[in-house]
Parts: C-alpha cells; structure tokens; sequence
C-alpha cells in the first residue's frame, strides 16, 4: 500500500500573485513539442524523467516500478529492472555508468549490472519520504531532493495547496547522507554546473529557480518562472534545460491569501481540484537563469512534461501522465 499522507493539510497564508504572460522570450513562437515522435512503455505509463547512460542509451522508468533501456532509438525496450516503487529522476554515476534511482517510495536506489541496491531513505533520522530528482558529480556525490516531508507522491497537490517549506536538499556520498538545505518549497530538479561548483534547483510552489553555492550554503534566486517547474539536466556547455508540466493557475494563486479555501480545496475529489494545463513545455537557461530558448506544446498532444534531456541534436521528454517518452529534434 502506497502512503497517502496527511488528509488535512496546514495551509500559509501567502500574498497572492499573477502568472506573467508567455510572451517576449517566452512567445509560443517554436511549437515542436505538438509534433513530436512517441516511444511507448510496454507496461504502465508516466515515464516520469530520462536519461541517456553512458553508452548512449535510453532510460526511463514508469508509474508499475518498471525500468526500461532502448537499445536503438527506435528499437524495442528491455525491462531492466523493477523497484517495486515508483522511480522518478534517473542519472548516470560518470565514474562506472551505474544508474541513481531516485524512488519516491523507496529513496535513493542504485541499479548496476547485479540489480538494484538500496543506498539511502533517511536523512538526519527522518525519513525521505519524497525521493524526486538528482545530479551526480564526478566524485559520485549524488545531490538529490526530498519534496516533502508531510506528503508522498500519491498526494503531491495537497503539498502545493499547503504552500509550507517542507521540503530540503539532501546529499549522499559513501554510505553518508547529509542535508544541504532545508525550508524549500517543494523542491524538485537539480542540476550542478560545470564545474561543480554550483547547483540549480527548481521549487514548484513558488515557481523558481534557485542557485545554491556548495561551498558557502549562499542561496540565490535566479528566475521566477511563468509555470511550473520540474526535473531539469545539464547539458555539458554550461546550459540545462528546464521541464515545465503546466503553465501557472491563476487560481491557484488568487487562493494564496485563503488558507481555508485550500484546506477545502484538499478535500475535494481529484477532479474537482484545480488541474495542470494540458500545454508542453521546455526551456533552456544559462548558470546565471537566463533564458536562452523556449519550445512549446500548446495543442497539448505530449502534456505534462517533467523529464527533459538533451542527446546531440535529440531532445528527449518525459511526462507524469503519458504512455511514452517523446523525441523531438532540435
């Protein structure tokens, strides 16, 4: 049995705010994501995040645990493993290929050649209970982010609704796991900088990007962004490509002054609850938030965009609630 979480949330009272326009840099003006090439996942669906290991293939995980590997791009994918969870951000360990499981169940999980081995579910003896996204240096630090610490994945909007910094940047090298932050609002991807110096994170709730100094702890933020933030990579230049599964709500954010409207609002059967706009989109930045492309997906034919990774010239998506990964040429 999945956990469901707490059913009554404790709501902030916050300032209410206004989803700025996809307009300037932002313009709907690349729509390739309405026309992209699909692969399907033989079982399941929501191939939440993907990764390209070390040989050049592709990995992505889906909502049954399930862990599949395309050998060609358009090949038939083999079933690689199965975590008995729900695997979300995958990564590469650059020193032996291995790959970083980030299980929202389970936690921190590494997949070899031998099976799956767990590495990590508590962090400063509380449990993760939100093991999301993760980014993995050259010495094998794994950086990696517990959303929250009062609801799982099953329950994820009841977080957003409640707008508190539950969530924490965590750190696992060597059988040793350590906080880097905590009181962020549902953080969600990372990705470090070239020279591993820095790392980028996205909170949803609060729609930005933050840059966290590793040396000195210094948290800035970078941009806030006009929808909803999720998984992000790197791409090796010094840019990272941001996932963004839905456009901001403007109720969402008119009912920030309105702590017991939400607290309703979690109560309400999940169709009845404010819904992510069926709109792809991805956006590429720099180290310092600048937002050098954009690409879009109004007619919504591959929503709900939470994994991006770039390959050559091949820019492949995940989403929470498709039945496929998606590809699409830059």
């Amino acid at each position: 049995m999945r956990p469901k979480g707490r059913r009554w949330i404790s709501p902030a009272k916050a300032p209410a705010t206004v989803p700025p326009a996809l307009e300037g840099v932002w313009a709907p003006t690349d729509t390739s994501l309405d026309h992209v090439e699909l692969l399907d996942l033989p079982s399941g669906h929501g191939p939440e995040d993907v990764c390209v290991d070390l040989d050049g293939r592709l990995v992505a995980g889906g909502d049954d645990g399930r862990i599949w590997r395309w050998g060609s791009q358009n090949g038939t994918p083999e079933l690689i493993a199965e975590t008995g969870g729900r695997p979300l951000g995958i990564e590469v360990d650059p020193r032996d290929g291995t790959l970083i499981v980030c299980d929202a169940y389970r936690g921190l999980l590494r997949l070899t050649d031998r099976g799956l081995e767990d590495l990590t579910s508590t962090a400063d003896g509380t449990p993760i209970l939100f093991c999301n996204n993760a980014a993995v240096s050259a010495d094998g630090t794994v950086y990696f982010t517990d959303s929250s610490n009062r609801y799982p994945l099953s329950v994820w909007k009841r977080d957003l609704l409640e707008h508190q910094p539950n969530g924490r940047l965590l750190s696992y090298r060597d059988g040793v796991t350590e906080v880097i932050a905590m009181d962020l609002y549902f953080p969600n991807g990372v990705a470090l900088s070239p020279a591993e110096d820095q790392l980028l994170l996205l909170e949803d709730s609060t729609h930005r990007l933050l840059r966290f100094d590793l040396s000195t702890g210094e948290r800035t933020e970078l941009l806030d962004l006009p929808a909803y933030p999720d998984n992000m990579s790197a791409v090796g230049d010094g840019t990272f490509w941001i996932a963004l599964p839905s456009p901001r709500l403007p109720i969402m954010e008119k009912l920030l002054p309105y702590p017991s409207l939400r607290r309703i609002a979690a109560l309400l059967p999940e169709s009845l609850q404010p819904q992510p706009l069926k709109y792809g989109l991805a956006a590429q930045v720099d180290i310092d938030g600048n937002v050098l492309r954009t690409l879009h997906g109004p007619a919504g034919r591959y929503c709900m965009v939470t994994g991006v990774r770039q390959q050559g010239d091949v820019l492949w998506l995940g989403s929470l609630t498709e039945r496929s990964v998606a590809r699409v040429m830059l």
